[in-house]
């Protein structure tokens, strides 16, 4: 299966309760940065996510509250860089007795140290490794040498230790597209579960001119769909048409929000408009409908998973065809 059965159905679980209340926006993972303390500088991040002090991190309790408020299944853990967070074993317990699958999004450096023998494998964790190329391309979007060849080495090691391990591939400029389907080969190499797969985002505070143009976002993701159905590729068959530039989709910013030491990010885990200390506030006083449209000038170059995977979902769910395609993807 292309995820694990007991992640698929909690969902599942999860829009049919928001369906059945006639409930048509709600969020389906929550992006929860504990902190922005990182150890590296990626160039293609947002200046904040690598600058914050651990200091200035959430407490487990505001982390939990934050989970409680917002309701998602899934709880992705970001920043920064959550291995960096000195409560980690203690918040991720705390996802788990709320029956959360998490996803550890993280550079890798520290697992050893700080994953492995401290937080034990389970079904509802998984390790999401960032890797946005092979060695050189992936080094040079770190701004350090030897990011790649430890962020290998930890999935093996993930792997081997019962971890659930998947890719994280954000595809820039640099990122080829032969270097794209290595990385969907070392997937299988390293008997991992998967590669996420996605244009990145054109934050305002990167200097640095790495970011793919909607045209160039397209025919990347043209040449990656060819052969995505042979691998792990996480990304669903419609998301990547929606890449590619074969179809249109609305944005979906509510399905993906964003928890950070400012507060809620208004409006998407992209653009941050406004940071709201409650939830309450955050979520009747953005305005969705606007974002929803793309209107936005910021959002025209945007194709990122984390806006439009739900609303890929949504309209494969509106055909018998596409509930089809979408199952048979989802096992295959």
């Amino acid at each position: 299966m292309r995820y694990p059965i007991g992640f698929m159905m909690a969902q599942a679980r999860h829009r049919a309760k928001m369906e059945k209340a006639g409930i048509t926006r709600y969020p389906t993972v929550l992006m929860l940065e504990p902190l922005y303390t990182c150890n590296l500088a990626c160039i293609g991040c947002s200046v904040e996510r690598h600058t914050g002090k651990l200091k200035d991190r959430l407490s487990v309790e505001t982390c939990l509250k934050a989970v409680d408020d917002c309701g998602a299944p899934i709880v992705n853990l970001c920043g920064g860089e959550p291995t960096l967070y000195p409560e980690l074993k203690e918040l991720i317990e705390g996802l788990f007795a709320r029956d959360k699958y998490v996803i550890l999004c993280t550079n890798a450096l520290k697992l050893d140290t700080k994953v492995f023998g401290v937080i034990p494998p389970d079904p509802r964790l998984f390790i999401m490794i960032h890797l946005d190329g092979l060695r050189e391309t992936h080094d040079y979007v770190c701004n350090r040498a030897g990011v790649f060849d430890k962020a290998v080495e930890m999935m093996k090691r993930a792997a081997e230790l019962g971890y659930y391990v998947y890719i994280n591939t954000t595809v820039y400029k640099e990122t080829s597209v032969e270097e794209v389907e290595a990385l969907c080969k070392l997937v299988d190499e390293l008997k991992a579960q998967g590669i996420l797969v996605s244009p990145g985002y054109e934050y305002e505070s990167v200097e640095r001119d790495i970011f793919l143009t909607r045209e160039q976002i397209h025919e990347k993701f043209r040449q990656i769909r060819s052969f995505a159905g042979k691998y792990k590729v996480c990304a669903t068959p419609i998301f990547l048409e929606f890449a590619a530039g074969l179809r249109e989709l609305p944005c979906s910013p509510w399905s993906t929000v964003n928890y950070t030491p400012m507060g809620w990010k208004s409006p998407c885990y992209l653009i941050g408009e406004r940071y709201i200390p409650d939830w309450e506030t955050f979520w009747n006083t953005t305005n969705w409908e606007y974002w929803e449209s793309r209107l936005d000038p910021r959002c025209q170059n945007c194709k990122m998973h984390s806006g439009f995977e739900h609303s890929a979902v949504t309209e494969a769910m509106k055909t018998l065809k596409g509930k089809l395609q979408l199952a048979a993807w989802s096992l295959k």
